[in-house]
């Protein structure tokens, strides 16, 4: 098993393409289901999850065309190059409506094929979802809206089956706010008969891209990126071509890196647009942002000040930015709190930032983090995706030799992350 293996104390300086988004390439892929015609995907990020959920979806029946983006050593590139694969899926062969266990216990987001599927086959047998210990995410709020379209729906032996011979379109209110449970929904209800509208609906900008891909699919979508979704039933969709988003909480990771080493750093590919409650948090501690079209320049001040932040559904500050800032504040002059309010159970990067030195005291759903002069490095463990970046800021700015272990969970959504440090002038290996 890798791991990754940080001499801290560099500077970063320079400049990087950031990938596209795998929480908007996860869900885009699932949108294919909904068509017998091929749909074309660009930007795609060459991570783990993803070719996940190609496996998955080609034991569906669905063939899988990918291009993957290489350099001249056959490597996929970090650094300044980030095109990003092409992927072609094909659906007209789906024959197979099951997503079992041993491909969905890994990645949570394969729940997203449960709604194309019901639309489309007329069934679905979804395996209940794994991936990172986070706290729960129940997908009741799938059921319930599926339930409210037509379909029969039960839960047994650790599989979703739904059916239903045509989905109907209904009134939905979401007890709480779900990226995924909106996508689901607004995936199936693309081929219901009639209008549904998803109440107090997810506003990610992720949710918009999938959005605006069915509706150059001839899907008809409104409202995206508001708390109300409206979508008009149709017969069928076609096929298209769709480039992924950028990935806004890898654009904020590279950020939060630069700002903790004290760097200066470009990141190209991508737009502050998705990052305000960010990049305004950046501000704060002292940072000096300028804003491009499509790029981001950060020039962090020779000392952090410590920042307060609270987690929230979109467009408020994103749980998935949480243990990033955590680690910069760890090293900021001042008392930051930081109060998490979407996962009961992801503080547990605290005890490994402690492990390296950080001064953090959790209560419950708060954090208290008191900055120090310095961390210093040591062994330790990553417990999810982004505890694991986390972990990663701090061995930046380290004193001595950091190693993280289990750093698979890295793979799940940081494409090249040691190709694309070492370009800025990080000390980083990847090693056994």
């Amino acid at each position: 098993m890798d791991k990754l293996q940080i001499s801290g104390g560099a500077t970063l300086r320079g400049e990087i393409a950031i990938s596209g988004a795998k929480n908007a390439a996860l869900p885009l892929l699932c949108a294919a289901l909904l068509t017998r015609e091929p749909v074309t995907f660009t930007h795609v990020p060459h991570l783990n999850d993803i070719g996940t959920m190609l496996k998955l979806l080609e034991q569906m029946g669905v063939k899988v065309m990918r291009e993957l983006m290489t350099n001249d050593s056959g490597k996929v590139p970090g650094g300044t190059h980030s095109a990003g694969d092409t992927v072609t899926l094909d659906a007209s062969t789906l024959d197979n409506p099951l997503a079992p266990y041993d491909l969905v216990k890994t990645m949570r987001a394969a729940i997203l094929v449960l709604g194309p599927l019901v639309a489309r086959a007329g069934e679905a047998k979804v395996s209940l979802p794994g991936g990172c210990a986070i706290g729960a995410r129940p997908v009741d709020q799938h059921i319930k809206g599926l339930t409210a379209m037509g379909a029969e729906v039960s839960v047994e032996h650790g599989y979703v089956h739904a059916r239903a011979s045509r989905l109907k379109g209904a009134r939905i209110f979401t007890d709480m706010v779900t990226v995924t449970g909106t996508e689901n929904l607004m995936m199936a209800a693309c081929l219901g008969a009639g209008e549904t509208i998803i109440e107090n609906a997810a506003r990610e900008p992720e949710v918009v891209d999938l959005a605006t891909c069915l509706n150059a699919m001839g899907a008809r979508v409104s409202g995206a990126g508001s708390d109300v979704i409206r979508i008009q039933g149709v017969d069928a969709l076609h096929g298209a071509t769709h480039r992924v988003m950028p990935d806004r909480i890898e654009t904020g990771t590279y950020l939060c890196a630069a700002a903790a080493t004290g760097g200066d750093v470009r990141l190209t590919c991508t737009s502050s647009a998705y990052l305000d409650a960010v990049i305004d948090k950046l501000m704060d501690t002292g940072c000096e942002i300028t804003s491009e079209r499509d790029a981001i320049r950060l020039k962090a001040p020779a000392r952090l000040t410590a920042v307060s932040i609270r987690t929230a559904p979109y467009p408020a500050f994103p749980t998935d930015m949480q243990a990033q800032f955590m680690a910069i504040n760890a090293v900021a002059d001042g008392t930051a709190v930081i109060r998490e309010t979407i996962f009961e159970n992801r503080f547990m990067h605290a005890v490994e930032l402690i492990r390296l030195g950080a001064d953090i005291k959790i209560d419950g759903n708060t954090a208290f983090v008191k900055g120090v002069a310095e961390l210093q490095g040591a062994t330790v463990m990553a417990t999810d995706l982004r505890a694991s970046a986390s972990l990663v800021i701090a061995g930046l700015v380290a004193q001595g030799e950091t190693v993280i272990e289990r750093i698979y969970h890295l793979d799940r959504g940081y494409e090249a992350l040691d190709q694309k440090l070492i370009a800025l002038g990080a000390r980083v290996a990847r090693v056994k």
